[in-house]
């Protein structure tokens, strides 16, 4: 996507307004698509020079729904609206009522972006200390399943050794 610096936007818009050529020429002439350059006039009217500058701004949950309420109370577009309200891009007030139609008021509280912080998370809980004793009976102890789990192996092995040796014979 083409960067316009405000010069070009404003000689575009200017050259526009003074009436002598057509919005399709002067698009053409200026290498901008004429949806952008319609844009740029309608901007320009209603906030001039500061409506064609770039600027970044976190809109608030509450000014996103006067926005909306703006566009059902008066039947305006996400267009109109975004160059009513100053806000750069119509899809923004698209995607603002979008998400509303779809969610609703909550849709319009902003989330977190980008990647989450490094910093300490919170750690498991970490089980209590054992005593030395409670280690050793619990060693025992799983020394004791153990010894009895390869005995009953054995058991089962000799027992299968026994059922081959007598359907050979």
């Amino acid at each position: 996507m083409a960067k316009f610096t405000i010069e070009k936007k404003l000689r575009a818009v200017r050259e526009y307004l003074a009436g002598h050529t057509s919005i399709k020429q002067i698009a053409k002439r200026h290498t901008v698509n004429k949806q952008v350059l319609h844009h740029w006039i309608e901007r320009y009217r209603h906030h001039g020079e500061d409506g064609l500058r770039k600027r970044y701004t976190n809109y608030t949950p509450e000014y996103k729904m006067d926005v909306l309420n703006f566009m059902n109370d008066t039947g305006a577009s996400p267009s109109e609206a975004a160059t009513v309200f100053d806000i750069p891009s119509r899809s923004t007030v698209s995607n603002w009522k979008a998400a509303h139609d779809l969610i609703g008021p909550e849709a319009l509280i902003s989330k977190k972006k980008g990647r989450p912080s490094m910093k300490e998370k919170p750690k498991k809980p970490v089980p209590p200390k054992k005593s030395n004793e409670t280690l050793q009976e619990e060693v025992e102890r799983l020394r004791m399943e153990n010894a009895y789990l390869k005995k009953l192996n054995a058991l089962v092995k000799e027992k299968e050794r026994s059922q081959r040796n007598s359907k050979l014979k």
